[in-house]
This record gives structure tokens, sequence and C-alpha cells, in this order.
């Protein structure tokens, strides 16, 4: 059968890329599309696997500033991801946590999506979105509209999909919100191989992300400010940092961008690892815990499918630091056994991820090859 898989866009190597990856390394023969593609080699050849590492774009990889800031042209996305002619393939596999979803599919084509989420800020990140972007007066009603517009499309071109899979169950019960579909859960890949257990753990709490408001690293500061006597190692760049750096005490210490190994030590060596976030799945506290190191997280979202309580890590419940601080006092008078928390860990593994991926995909083509005989 001809593969073609659709993915949002290609400018960073991140959670999502990873299960491009993987879906590369079950079926090297797909044919690539998305918005746009700024990888850069490196990345390039760490995601696609075999000859074919050439990504057809829409037309919005030419668009002025589309590099530096594609989501200015967030109106023209529906229309552009239309444009790509996929009558040749029989296979369409979607990746989409915003637009990939809506690509236009015959009856004789099947179409699966692996859902990251419904278009998060569309739907339930909507108002959060609009005050952090400072979206108010002519502005604001513009980008209301644009969005109103968008939802309507979103829920229109659901229907376009014959198969669902969620990245967690958390995803699956958006999915069902906003779409009204079911949905098949496979967890992402975690490279969880890559990491290894280390039972001596050091004297330092560890977070690391990219410095964006929703991921809360900021929270994480606040309340180590809040326990002098504890020291927090932070992680990370993006465009709170400089505030941060600011905020932070003595007992932070701020590394910026550091590269896979360092990050690796760092996860190994932790005595917890902090995450403030509400994710649709979370991949680095999966890779903490690959480490053998216990998790202090916010007890919402898919890390709650990952985590275990009082067993793997401990949550807190409101994005406080008030809350952060009762977490880490709370974990402090707890032992974790350091190679269950590494088994726990290991059923997320990119093994397991293509297999179920193999299993379900070509069952389904089984499926729809019988139906249209």
């Amino acid at each position: 059968m001809r593969k073609a898989l659709i993915h949002d866009w290609y400018y960073v190597n991140g959670g999502a890329e990873k299960v491009i990856k993987s879906i590369n390394a079950i079926w090297p023969d797909f044919e690539h599309f998305a918005l746009i593609d700024f990888l850069d080699d490196k990345d390039r050849k760490d995601i696609f696997t075999g000859n074919n590492q050439n990504v057809n774009t829409s037309f919005i990889q030419k668009l002025p500033t589309a590099k530096s800031n594609h989501r200015k042209f967030l109106q023209l996305f529906p229309h552009a991801i239309e444009q790509f002619d996929l009558r040749e393939y029989d296979l369409v596999l979607s990746s989409s946590a915003s637009i990939a979803k809506g690509v236009l599919t015959h009856q004789n084509q099947l179409h699966i999506c692996y859902c990251h989420s419904p278009m998060r800020y569309a739907w339930d990140l909507y108002h959060q979105y609009l005050n952090e972007s400072n979206l108010v007066g002519i502005k604001g009603f513009y980008a209301k509209r644009i969005l109103h517009n968008l939802r309507v499309w979103d829920v229109v071109s659901s229907n376009r999909v014959d198969y669902f899979i969620a990245n967690s169950k958390f995803v699956a019960r958006r999915i069902k919100k906003v779409y009204n579909r079911d949905s098949t859960v496979i967890y992402p890949p975690v490279d969880v191989k890559n990491f290894r257990l280390v039972d001596t753990k050091g004297d330092y709490y560890f977070t690391a992300s990219r410095m964006v408001p929703y991921k809360n690293i900021e929270l994480i500061v606040r309340a180590f400010n809040k326990m002098p006597d504890k020291k927090l190692v932070v992680s990370g760049d993006g465009p709170e940092f400089n505030k941060i750096n600011k905020l932070a005490g003595q007992n932070i210490e701020l590394l910026g961008f550091i590269d896979n190994e360092k990050l690796k030590h760092y996860l190994e060596e932790a005595k917890a690892f902090i995450f403030a976030a509400e994710e649709d799945f979370g991949i680095i506290p999966v890779e903490a815990q690959a480490c053998g190191t216990p998790v202090i997280a916010f007890g919402k979202g898919g890390v709650l499918e990952t985590v275990i309580k009082n067993s793997t890590g401990v949550f807190f419940y409101k994005q406080e630091a008030e809350s952060i601080v009762m977490a880490v006092k709370e974990f402090e008078k707890m032992s974790f056994n350091y190679s269950k928390i590494r088994d726990n860990a290991m059923r997320f593994s990119k093994e397991r991820f293509e297999t179920e991926m193999r299993n379900f995909v070509l069952s389904k083509y089984k499926i729809f090859q019988e139906n249209a005989l």
C-alpha cells in the first residue's frame, strides 16, 4: 500500500517528533507532508529513517516570517492543509495536535489519526491563550472570530478521520468531548532504555522544560524560594528565562539549555524530578522514572497515567507554590524503591509503541480492505 504521513509542522525535535521517528522505524517508506519544515540537518537525520527525508510543505513555508512565527498565519492553516493532494495513497496517517487531521481523503482511503490533542488554543486553552497573548480591543475581536471559525472547522474535519488514536486516556476524554468520537489509547514512545538506573541520588531536586507560561517553571522556583535549605536545579531556556532568573534565590541554579547527555546526568542523580504542568502525556516524567528518579507532579493530566501515587512519585493538586512545598515535605518523609520506579517507566518503551501501532494500523487496514470488497 502507498502511505502518506501528515504532521502539523516540523520546526523542533520534540515529543510529537519522537512519535514520527518511531512510526518511520515501523514503515520507512512514508511520503511526508506538513504545513512547514524548518528542521536542521541533525534533527532531520534523527527523525527520518531510510532514504526519504523530504517533506512536502504547504504554501505557508514560503510566506515571510513563517520560520520565526508560523502561528501568525493561523487563519490560513485549514486552507493550507486541504491543498495537499493525497488521492493516490491507500493509507493516510496523520499526527495531529492542531491541523494535520484535516487533510482531504476519499472513500477508498483509510485515514488514521494519532491525536496528541484537539487544538488546545481553540478549545480548553482558549481564554488562557487570549490572555497570555494580550489580545484585546480590535485585535482581540479578530482573534476570537478566527478561533471560533477554527473550532467549527475542527469539528467538521474530525469526520474525515476513520479511526482516532489518543496518546493518553486524558486526551481520549478530550477527543470524546470535542469530537464525540471514540479513540484507542496508544501511549507515545519513550526511549527508556537510553536511561540508566542510578540508586545513589544527589542532594538536589531537578526540573527541565522550555520556559513558557503553561510549563509553570516560575511556580516551581517560587516554591523553592520558600525552602532555602533545599537545592533546585533548573534546565531549559525560553521567553521566561530572564524573568525566572531574576526571581530565583541562592538555592536555585538555572542551567539554561543543556544537551541530552547532561540532561540524563541530572535526571539520573536527582533526589526527585519536579513537574508542575498539566500535560496531555508528559515524556520527561517517564524519562526521570527510567532513571529510578521519583516524580513530584501536579496531579492532573497524563501524568496520572504514568506516575503511581506514593510508589513512583507524589502529587500536589493545586498549581500554587505552597502546594509544591507541602508535596516536597511529604516526599521527604517517604522511601522509594528505585528499581520499581524504573520498572514502571518500562511500560512506555518505544518498542511497545511500535508493536501496538503496527498491530493497530494493519488490523484496521485489513478490515478496511474486507469492507471494500
